[in-house]
């Protein structure tokens, strides 16, 4: 019996408070997928750094073995001083010195990342006042950019989303959200292929070094801005119209940017997406709830008050049902 009981407590207590149950689920999910990407990146990344350090100190040993005027402590000196400048994007190299980083077409780039939240990491202000000039132009430029881009996806929806589903539902009498899920897919497919495909074709022929994958993935990072830094095209040396070439990769990652933006929106707005978003949220106060509290409140307030006008009532009645005396004479004590 008291088995049964706690099983039936435990029950309602879980089906009382199910979004919170969710919402941890949802925690612990997210953690263990930290978790295991951190074990995947790991074990697959960590052997070939390995393998990269032991070249680097075999290249380093072999250098000062053929210098032997050059003391180990120079050369970290000097390799340090050369990393540093490469970390701002300043490059030692002869190949590298006809590529200027801060000439109008590579700020505009600059300023294009910074505003997108990309922030690819290879160029970054080198004085005090680019610093600071990049705090202040970010607190107002990255909130601005959120209300472009929010102004323009929402009028973009219109035309590209919510007027087809409207027009294939109400024209063929097929079922909205099946039409809203086809939509979804075949939008996402074109953006698949017109940002991401086709993009790394044009970049794997336009960069050297670049094979398709390599491509592939400098524009997943840059249009999902994550923004890594380790691919930035147009640094090359003697790049052909480097200039024109840096304005196309801003206009293609803003409008990257804002494609990405319309497919999420339109899988955010599937039905079944929208039931899996309420899982984990808190359950709004709706408003017959309201009023039914209300409605309760005012009851038992007029409960209250008709028993103490009752209340009030009977002791004014004791009082009158007394009957007045006209004479001395009219007493029952009296007489």
């Amino acid at each position: 019996m008291l088995q049964s009981l706690a099983s039936n407590s435990c029950v309602r207590l879980i089906q009382t408070h199910k979004s919170t149950w969710y919402f941890l689920s949802l925690i612990l999910g997210y953690v263990l997928y930290l978790i295991f990407g951190a074990v995947v990146f790991s074990s697959v990344e960590l052997p070939y750094e390995d393998l990269l350090r032991q070249e680097l100190r075999a290249l380093k040993k072999q250098f000062l073995q053929e210098n032997d005027c050059l003391s180990e402590e120079r050369l970290e000196r000097f390799l340090k001083k050369a990393l540093e400048a490469s970390n701002y994007g300043v490059s030692i190299l002869n190949n590298a010195s006809a590529n200027w980083n801060w000439d109008f077409t590579s700020a505009l780039f600059f300023a294009s990342t910074v505003l997108s939240t990309t922030g690819y990491g290879h160029t970054a202000p080198l004085s005090d006042g680019g610093k600071a000039f990049c705090i202040i132009y970010s607190v107002i430029g990255i909130p601005f950019t959120l209300l472009f881009l929010t102004a323009v996806v929402q009028r973009i929806m219109v035309f590209s989303t919510r007027r087809p589903i409207v027009y294939i539902h109400t024209r063929w009498g097929l079922s909205k959200p099946m039409v809203a899920i086809v939509h979804a897919t075949v939008l996402a497919m074109v953006a698949v292929s017109c940002f991401f495909l086709i993009p790394a074709a044009i970049f794997s022929v336009l960069e050297k070094n670049w094979n398709f994958l390599e491509s592939f993935y400098f524009c997943f990072i840059s249009l999902s801005t994550i923004g890594l830094g380790d691919y930035v095209p147009g640094e090359a040396a003697n790049q052909k119209f480097r200039e024109l070439y840096k304005v196309g990769i801003t206009v293609y990652l803003i409008l990257g940017l804002i494609v990405m933006l319309v497919v999420l929106e339109t899988f955010c707005e599937l039905q079944q997406l929208k039931q899996l978003r309420k899982m984990f949220y808190l359950k709004k106060e709706k408003p017959q709830d309201r009023l039914v509290i209300l409605e309760h409140d005012h009851l038992s307030f007029t409960t209250v008050s008709d028993s103490n006008a009752v209340s009030a009532q009977d002791k004014t009645q004791m009082f009158v049902s007394v009957p007045a005396l006209t004479s001395p004479n009219d007493d029952p004590m009296i007489q």
